[in-house]
């Protein structure tokens, strides 16, 4: 019987493909110098009309149910 690999793409419950892809791209961001722009860009906006609404989309983030599926209608 030959030798036979897996060619399955399934991960398991993590996914080392997806972490080293956002890894790299963290890097190449912090590298190409973009952090700083990032952090004033933030700062406008949290001083703007919209900062109501970072902070509620920041305060659902934080609360741990990404995808919605908790809100009550």
């Amino acid at each position: 019987m030959p030798n036979r690999k897996s060619k399955s793409k399934i991960e398991g419950e993590g996914s080392y493909s997806g972490a080293k892809a956002y890894d790299d791209a963290t890097a190449k961001f912090v590298k190409d110098g973009k952090v700083n722009k990032a952090a004033k860009e933030a700062e406008r906006a949290m001083d703007s009309d919209e900062a109501a609404d970072l902070a509620s989309a920041e305060a659902e983030g934080k609360a741990g149910d990404p995808r919605g599926q908790n809100k009550q209608h």
